[in-house]
């Protein structure tokens, strides 16, 4: 099977319209430099990265595999399997070490009954711990989806925050 062959029966034709636009935003010889975009799209519609998909984005981008599974698994930001609806991120990196995160961290292990890792059984929240999120200041630091910065997290506001999150309607369903 040729590789253009197998991008189209692995990303659905709005997809690869989307990978296009992202490359037409570098000359011809950088499209390379689209990967980031590339594999947040495929998350964006599938949930995650999975290795198959990893090996479809180094062909449309005409990269070697290896390099587009370091920029995956590099990242926090991308998911390489499946998980929870809420994705909380703790930094447990150096300077929130020294101001509870790690503490947060096992909080919430503690109050989700899950370890770090996990992703509770209802598939509603995965906890994992990340490098640092750029915030030390603020530790313990967290972020919610990729997206929400959350600071000072006391044991008080970590309760706080999974209450919310445990409370949000399914839209989905």
């Amino acid at each position: 099977m040729s590789d253009s062959v197998q991008s189209s029966a692995l990303f659905p034709a709005a997809m690869l319209e989307r990978f296009a636009r992202e490359v037409a935003k570098y000359p011809a010889d950088q499209k390379q430099s689209a990967v980031m975009a590339c594999l947040s799209i495929v998350q964006q519609e599938q949930g995650h990265i999975s290795a198959e998909t990893e090996k479809g984005v180094a062909e449309y981008l005409g990269m070697p595999p290896i390099a587009v599974h370091e920029v995956t698994t590099f990242y926090n930001m991308y998911n390489q399997r499946p998980v929870g609806r809420f994705k909380i991120n703790v930094c447990t990196n150096l300077p929130c070490q020294l101001r509870d995160g790690q503490k947060a961290l096992q909080h919430l292990c503690s109050k989700l009954g899950i370890e770090e890792g996990d992703t509770t059984a209802d598939g509603l929240i995965t906890l994992q711990q990340s490098e640092c999120l750029g915030a030390c200041a603020d530790a313990p630091v967290l972020l919610v989806n990729d997206r929400t910065m959350c600071s000072f997290m006391s044991h008080e506001r970590l309760d706080a925050l999974v209450d919310v999150l445990q409370s949000q309607p399914d839209v989905s369903r």
